[in-house]
């Protein structure tokens, strides 16, 4: 469930927000000032913040100062402003976009989800993606890269290779290996350390990234010294 944070001296409005969001499937904190919410965004974590800008104490732009380099989701600014200078200047300091009031309700939802969406979308992306060293994978696209140059493996060869990274610096046995790359009932286990040798051959000779564990099987390291 997507966490928004409302920061709006004007309670009707916020609460307005609050209550669609909220009917969207979303959970939603109402703060009327910016330091309340300096307070709580540096303390809590947040999918998105609706952010005003003329506020008591503290106004939005200076929030977005504070918190910026801390706080990495995306920041609405909400305001009744609509010069193009303050537009410049909200994004220069972090806002990931603007809406002028007066704004209709279902403009504000449709850029809160739209936001969300494409967050949702860079978190998956970044998953798909490995990077221990010199060496990179992309278990989506199925590609592997060191220093940049791609490398060329087997579909087998890159599973294997995506398990040992995705548990880097965990020792994990043959057993282990086997079954979670080709399944306890297909080949035998003699074939991890054909593989683990081809695969060392092609990215790993000084094997530098993948480690035998004498007795037990292999790790692959989670730091390169």
């Amino acid at each position: 469930m997507p966490k928004i944070l409302i920061v709006d001296d004007e309670i009707d409005i916020a609460e307005l927000i609050s209550d669609v969001l909220t009917d969207e499937g979303m959970e939603t904190v109402i703060k009327r000032n910016g330091k309340e919410a300096v307070e709580i965004a540096l303390k809590e974590s947040f999918d998105l913040i609706i952010l005003d800008i003329m506020m008591p104490e503290m106004n939005g732009t200076e929030v977005c100062n504070q918190i910026r380099d801390k706080v990495k989701c995306p920041i609405i600014f909400v305001t009744a402003k609509n010069q193009l200078l303050d537009k410049l200047l909200g994004f220069e300091i972090g806002a990931d976009d603007y809406i002028t009031k007066p704004f209709t309700i279902e403009e504000l939802v449709a850029r809160v989800k739209a936001h969300i969406r494409r967050e949702n979308r860079m978190e998956t992306n970044s998953q798909n993606i490995i990077c221990i060293g010199e060496i990179k994978i992309n278990k989506e696209s199925f590609e592997v890269y060191k220093n940049d140059t791609p490398v060329d493996l087997s579909t087998r060869e890159f599973e294997l290779l995506a398990y040992l990274m995705s548990n880097a610096g965990i020792a994990l046995s043959k057993d282990q290996i086997f079954d979670a790359v080709w399944g306890s009932n297909y080949g035998e286990i003699g074939t991890v350390a054909v593989h683990i040798k081809s695969i060392r051959k092609k990215l790993d000779p000084e094997e530098k990234y993948i480690k035998t564990i004498w007795g037990l099987g292999y790790k692959f390291v989670k730091v390169v010294e």
